[in-house]
Protein backbone atom coordinates (compact mmCIF):
# COMPACT_ATOMS: atom_id res chain seq x y z
CA UNK A 1 0.00 0.00 0.00
CA UNK A 2 1.02 3.42 -0.71
CA UNK A 3 1.52 5.93 1.89
CA UNK A 4 1.28 9.86 0.51
CA UNK A 5 2.48 12.43 3.19
CA UNK A 6 0.61 15.48 3.17
CA UNK A 7 1.77 18.70 4.87
CA UNK A 8 -0.26 21.48 5.24
CA UNK A 9 -1.53 24.26 6.88
CA UNK A 10 -4.80 26.09 7.11
CA UNK A 11 -4.09 29.15 6.14
CA UNK A 12 -4.10 27.85 2.69
CA UNK A 13 -6.54 28.50 0.51
CA UNK A 14 -5.09 26.11 -2.45
CA UNK A 15 -4.86 23.66 0.32
CA UNK A 16 -8.42 23.57 1.25
CA UNK A 17 -8.88 22.23 -2.16
CA UNK A 18 -6.64 19.91 -2.50
CA UNK A 19 -7.46 18.51 1.17
CA UNK A 20 -10.85 18.04 -0.41
CA UNK A 21 -9.31 16.40 -3.75
CA UNK A 22 -7.10 14.27 -2.55
CA UNK A 23 -9.21 12.31 -0.70
CA UNK A 24 -11.02 10.66 -3.54
CA UNK A 25 -7.43 9.71 -5.15
CA UNK A 26 -6.37 8.17 -1.88
CA UNK A 27 -9.61 5.55 -1.68
CA UNK A 28 -9.69 5.38 -5.73
CA UNK A 29 -5.96 3.80 -5.27
CA UNK A 30 -6.34 2.25 -2.22
CA UNK A 31 -3.68 4.20 -0.38
CA UNK A 32 -3.21 5.46 2.75
CA UNK A 33 -2.76 9.31 4.01
CA UNK A 34 -1.28 10.40 6.75
CA UNK A 35 -1.97 14.56 7.73
CA UNK A 36 0.87 16.24 8.62
CA UNK A 37 0.26 19.82 10.02
CA UNK A 38 3.02 22.46 9.16
CA UNK A 39 3.66 26.16 9.44
CA UNK A 40 3.84 28.04 5.52
CA UNK A 41 5.00 31.12 7.25
CA UNK A 42 8.14 28.96 8.53
CA UNK A 43 9.10 27.43 5.12
CA UNK A 44 7.92 30.81 3.29
CA UNK A 45 10.67 32.53 5.47
CA UNK A 46 13.09 29.98 5.05
CA UNK A 47 13.01 29.30 1.21
CA UNK A 48 10.46 31.21 -0.65
CA UNK A 49 10.27 35.00 0.65
CA UNK A 50 9.46 35.87 -2.88
CA UNK A 51 5.66 35.10 -1.60
CA UNK A 52 5.03 38.30 0.39
CA UNK A 53 6.47 40.36 -2.50
CA UNK A 54 3.95 39.46 -4.38
CA UNK A 55 1.23 40.08 -1.87
CA UNK A 56 2.49 43.72 -1.87
CA UNK A 57 1.84 44.26 -5.26
CA UNK A 58 -1.83 44.40 -6.09
CA UNK A 59 -1.29 44.66 -9.65
CA UNK A 60 0.93 41.68 -9.93
CA UNK A 61 -0.92 39.82 -12.80
CA UNK A 62 -0.31 36.16 -12.00
CA UNK A 63 -1.62 36.91 -8.25
CA UNK A 64 -4.68 38.45 -9.73
CA UNK A 65 -5.19 35.71 -11.73
CA UNK A 66 -4.59 33.09 -9.50
CA UNK A 67 -7.57 34.14 -7.10
CA UNK A 68 -9.72 34.59 -9.88
CA UNK A 69 -8.40 30.70 -10.56
CA UNK A 70 -8.98 29.83 -7.19
CA UNK A 71 -12.80 30.68 -7.57
CA UNK A 72 -13.16 28.21 -10.54
CA UNK A 73 -11.31 25.60 -8.57
CA UNK A 74 -13.76 25.71 -5.77
CA UNK A 75 -16.97 25.64 -8.19
CA UNK A 76 -15.09 22.68 -9.70
CA UNK A 77 -15.21 20.86 -6.59
CA UNK A 78 -18.33 22.12 -5.29
CA UNK A 79 -16.79 23.64 -2.42
CA UNK A 80 -17.14 26.55 -0.37
CA UNK A 81 -14.59 29.08 -1.15
CA UNK A 82 -15.98 32.63 0.45
CA UNK A 83 -12.33 34.00 -0.11
CA UNK A 84 -10.37 36.51 1.30
CA UNK A 85 -12.06 37.76 4.56
CA UNK A 86 -10.62 40.59 6.51
CA UNK A 87 -8.50 37.99 8.57
CA UNK A 88 -6.47 37.56 5.37
CA UNK A 89 -3.58 36.67 5.20
CA UNK A 90 -4.18 34.71 8.43
CA UNK A 91 -1.88 33.87 11.17
CA UNK A 92 -1.83 29.83 11.51
CA UNK A 93 0.59 29.29 14.76
CA UNK A 94 -2.20 28.75 17.01
CA UNK A 95 -4.27 26.29 14.63
CA UNK A 96 -1.53 24.57 13.33
CA UNK A 97 -0.13 23.74 16.70
CA UNK A 98 -3.91 22.69 17.79
CA UNK A 99 -3.65 20.27 14.60
CA UNK A 100 -0.06 18.93 16.16
CA UNK A 101 -2.00 18.17 19.10
CA UNK A 102 -3.96 15.83 17.06
CA UNK A 103 -1.63 14.44 14.98
CA UNK A 104 -0.93 11.01 16.68
CA UNK A 105 -4.87 10.71 15.86
CA UNK A 106 -5.33 10.61 12.62
CA UNK A 107 -8.89 10.43 11.88
CA UNK A 108 -9.91 13.46 14.55
CA UNK A 109 -7.02 15.56 13.11
CA UNK A 110 -8.97 15.24 10.01
CA UNK A 111 -12.28 16.00 11.35
CA UNK A 112 -10.54 19.04 13.04
CA UNK A 113 -9.26 20.44 9.96
CA UNK A 114 -12.50 19.95 7.56
CA UNK A 115 -14.39 21.70 10.25
CA UNK A 116 -11.62 24.49 10.45
CA UNK A 117 -11.43 24.81 6.75
CA UNK A 118 -14.83 24.98 6.51
CA UNK A 119 -14.90 27.73 9.23
CA UNK A 120 -12.15 29.89 7.30
CA UNK A 121 -13.16 29.29 3.70
CA UNK A 122 -17.08 29.63 4.14
CA UNK A 123 -17.94 31.09 7.50
CA UNK A 124 -15.00 33.79 7.55
CA UNK A 125 -13.76 32.80 11.32
CA UNK A 126 -10.79 34.05 12.63
CA UNK A 127 -8.69 31.30 13.19
CA UNK A 128 -5.84 32.89 14.64
CA UNK A 129 -8.58 34.12 17.84
CA UNK A 130 -7.88 30.74 20.07
CA UNK A 131 -11.75 30.97 21.06
CA UNK A 132 -12.75 30.48 17.70
CA UNK A 133 -10.06 27.23 18.04
CA UNK A 134 -11.34 25.87 21.35
CA UNK A 135 -15.45 26.59 19.45
CA UNK A 136 -14.61 24.47 16.26
CA UNK A 137 -13.50 21.70 18.26
CA UNK A 138 -15.96 21.82 20.85
CA UNK A 139 -18.34 21.96 18.01
CA UNK A 140 -17.01 18.19 16.87
CA UNK A 141 -17.41 17.04 20.62
CA UNK A 142 -13.97 17.69 21.35
CA UNK A 143 -12.63 19.54 24.46
CA UNK A 144 -11.75 22.34 22.78
CA UNK A 145 -10.14 24.33 26.31
CA UNK A 146 -7.97 20.95 26.91
CA UNK A 147 -7.14 20.96 23.49
CA UNK A 148 -6.16 24.45 23.19
CA UNK A 149 -3.89 23.92 26.75
CA UNK A 150 -1.87 21.37 24.80
CA UNK A 151 -0.63 24.53 21.91
CA UNK A 152 1.05 25.85 24.77
CA UNK A 153 3.02 22.96 25.87
CA UNK A 154 6.59 23.03 24.49
CA UNK A 155 6.36 19.69 23.06
CA UNK A 156 3.88 20.49 20.53
CA UNK A 157 5.41 23.79 19.71
CA UNK A 158 8.52 21.68 18.86
CA UNK A 159 6.62 18.84 17.35
CA UNK A 160 5.12 21.75 14.54
CA UNK A 161 8.58 23.64 14.31
CA UNK A 162 9.84 19.86 13.27
CA UNK A 163 7.71 19.24 10.99
CA UNK A 164 8.07 22.35 9.10
CA UNK A 165 11.95 21.80 8.86
CA UNK A 166 11.14 18.49 7.91
CA UNK A 167 9.40 19.38 5.06
CA UNK A 168 11.35 21.96 4.00
CA UNK A 169 14.37 19.38 4.14
CA UNK A 170 12.56 17.25 1.89
CA UNK A 171 12.32 20.31 -0.83
CA UNK A 172 9.04 22.37 0.45
CA UNK A 173 8.05 25.41 -0.53
CA UNK A 174 4.57 25.75 0.01
CA UNK A 175 1.16 24.54 0.88
CA UNK A 176 0.09 21.77 0.20
CA UNK A 177 3.00 20.09 -0.07
CA UNK A 178 2.68 15.64 -0.86
CA UNK A 179 5.39 12.96 -1.03
CA UNK A 180 4.89 10.21 -2.95
CA UNK A 181 6.81 6.96 -2.73
CA UNK A 182 8.33 6.43 -6.22
CA UNK A 183 10.95 4.07 -7.09
CA UNK A 184 13.57 4.04 -4.55
CA UNK A 185 12.58 7.40 -3.39
CA UNK A 186 10.06 9.98 -3.66
CA UNK A 187 8.05 12.41 -5.57
CA UNK A 188 6.99 15.76 -4.24
CA UNK A 189 4.14 17.50 -5.75
CA UNK A 190 2.93 20.84 -4.86
CA UNK A 191 -0.77 22.43 -4.99
CA UNK A 192 -4.29 21.15 -6.12
CA UNK A 193 -3.47 21.63 -9.51
CA UNK A 194 -0.57 18.55 -9.32
CA UNK A 195 -3.04 16.38 -8.07
CA UNK A 196 -3.00 14.40 -11.63
CA UNK A 197 0.75 13.77 -10.66
CA UNK A 198 0.20 12.87 -7.11
CA UNK A 199 -2.52 10.01 -8.75
CA UNK A 200 -0.33 9.09 -11.46
CA UNK A 201 2.66 8.83 -9.17
CA UNK A 202 0.42 6.32 -7.04
CA UNK A 203 -0.48 4.39 -10.03
CA UNK A 204 2.92 3.86 -10.47
CA UNK A 205 3.42 1.11 -7.70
Amino acid sequence: MKTVEFYFDLSSPWTRLAFHNIQPIIEENGAQIIWKPFLVGGVFNAVNQDVYAARENPDNRKFVHSFRVLKDWARLAGVAMNFPSEHHPVKSVHAMRLCCALEDDQQTLHRFATAAFNAYYDEQRNLDDPAVLVAIANELGMDGSALAARTQEQEIKDRLRANTEEAIARGAYGSPSIFVPFGDGERMYFGNDQLPLVNWAIKQA
